[in-house]
């Protein structure tokens, strides 16, 4: 069964997750009710393993909270609000559209509402896709694609299990590495007119010491003001159309 329409990519019921799992659809996470891997929660377990999807034990009571007091069976899916792609589509993208790769990377960003955000001002800068990690993140869930005002439709994303990897990857393959972070260089006085990736870290933990290590260059924001730092979605659409603006007039 599906949820409410406010988190319509919920799935519960074994029988619904099982089907689930056989469609090939995206699937972000499965929580299962702690304590209990008999029968098909067993072959449910064992299949979204062997997929790579995230498992989850949580206890009843959110389990209760999720389905709205549904019968969930023990068991409930969220199912992405679109399929993801790999790296290689988000580059090939750019290469048919005869421009400089422009990535957004999400270290860790757990807040749908400000990865829809993101989403929302990349599409609208012209980025070429995002990439998201598979665990201790938000997916593409409904929450997401309503708080990017349909941007989801048009922002390919791809979910992989290792980020570091995925930046070994883009630089092997050209892609300079920009890292948003408290120090580094103003985010204007930064060349960034070249095939580029930047990562923006996620709430409260920030970015990730290993990907700030494995970046060309840390770019920051100025503050004025009393406050530390921005939201990260504020932080994004400057460094975004910072980006964006110099690749398009270089």
């Amino acid at each position: 069964m599906f949820e409410n329409d406010s988190q319509k990519n919920l799935i519960y019921g074994r029988n619904a997750v099982i089907e689930l799992l056989k469609s090939g659809h995206s699937v972000d996470k499965i929580f299962i009710k702690s304590g209990e891997r008999e029968g098909s929660l067993k072959l449910i377990v064992a299949e979204a393993r062997r997929l790579g999807i995230p498992v989850s034990e949580v206890k009843k009571s959110k389990l209760d909270e999720l389905s709205s007091g549904a019968h969930h069976q023990g068991v409930i899916a969220s199912a992405a609000e679109k399929d993801y792609v790999d790296i290689d589509y988000i580059l090939n993208r750019a290469d048919v559209l005869m421009q400089k790769p422009f990535i957004i990377i999400a270290d860790g960003i757990e807040d749908p509402y400000n990865l829809g955000a993101v989403i929302r001002t990349a599409e609208c800068a012209g980025a070429h896709g995002l990439i998201i990690p598979k665990r201790r993140a938000a997916g593409t869930s409904g929450i997401v694609a309503k708080a990017s005002a349909g941007a989801i439709e048009h922002l390919p994303v791809a979910k992989v299990s290792n980020l570091a990897n995925a930046v070994d990857e883009l630089k092997k393959k050209g892609i300079w590495i920009y890292a948003a972070d408290t120090e580094g260089t103003v985010y204007y006085d930064c060349d960034m007119n070249s095939p580029a990736a930047v990562i923006l870290g996620g709430e409260g933990r920030g970015l990730s010491r290993l990907l700030r290590d494995k970046s060309d260059f840390i770019v920051s924001i100025p503050l004025y003001g009393n406050i530390s730092s921005l939201n990260v979605s504020a932080a994004a659409a400057v460094i975004i159309y910072e980006m964006a603006r110099q690749h398009r007039t270089h």
